[in-house]
């Protein structure tokens, strides 16, 4: 059976997050043997999910796999699955919808493997029972964000000093407040930034394992 796959993100205007998710197709069809695999964007800018959606219709497939690819299960995964399903009665392509990225094992191996990288190329031996993790969110007023960064935080307490969350905007505690916290918590005597999620291979796997959830179900 043919197959094809769609990823829906929130979208950006920073041309880092179409060049990501261009990557992020190329891997997902190449790992995941799809006949083809496009992105489209739920706002923001183009390509819509109308544009998205145009194409793969154009498509030699016989089944979709759409990717709510978002952290949390809120409002607009739910606006980008009605947009995305609107198109299902004008093609007899089967369309299958995935969880979004939220309250999976490979997203907390994920964060683990940046933390973990991040000591390694800064030539940090320290055990991970004496380092600190701080995880920043965007920030959301839907309750499904905190959620979903306290369950990656819950699965990370086991391994580490101390793990805690703040965020960008819109909610607390802030950046500075959650610097702060670790500070008040713990004797610091080196902060390190690690690369954001991305491209990695555990987030193709998420992705994967998340499109087959849907796929072998049906």
């Amino acid at each position: 059976m043919k197959r094809g796959l769609m990823i829906i993100d929130r979208g950006s205007r920073e041309r880092e997050a179409g060049e990501e998710l261009e990557m992020i197709c190329e891997k997902v069809k190449e790992k995941g043997n799809y006949d083809f695999t496009e992105f489209c964007f739920l706002e923001v800018v183009p390509p819509f999910i109308e544009d998205g959606m145009d194409l793969c219709l154009k498509k030699d497939v016989e089944q979709m796999t759409i990717v709510p690819y978002f952290l949390y299960p809120g409002r607009k995964v739910k606006i980008a699955v009605a947009d995305a399903m609107k198109y299902q009665k004008d093609t007899k392509i089967k369309f299958l919808v995935t969880k979004p990225m939220t309250m999976h094992k490979k997203l907390v191996e994920l964060v683990d493997n940046r933390v973990t990288t991040t000591l390694k190329e800064n030539s940090i031996d320290t055990p991970k029972e004496n380092v600190d993790v701080l995880i920043i969110g965007h920030g959301s007023k839907d309750p499904n964000s905190g959620i979903s960064i306290d369950y990656v935080v819950d699965e990370l307490k086991p391994s580490y000093r101390n793990v805690s969350r703040c965020y960008l905007e819109i909610e607390g505690p802030t950046i500075e407040e959650g610097i702060q916290a670790c500070k008040d918590n713990a004797n610091l005597n080196k902060v390190f930034v690690t690369k954001h999620l991305g491209t990695d291979e555990k987030m193709i796997d998420l992705i994967l394992e998340r499109a087959r959830e849907v796929e072998d179900a049906n």
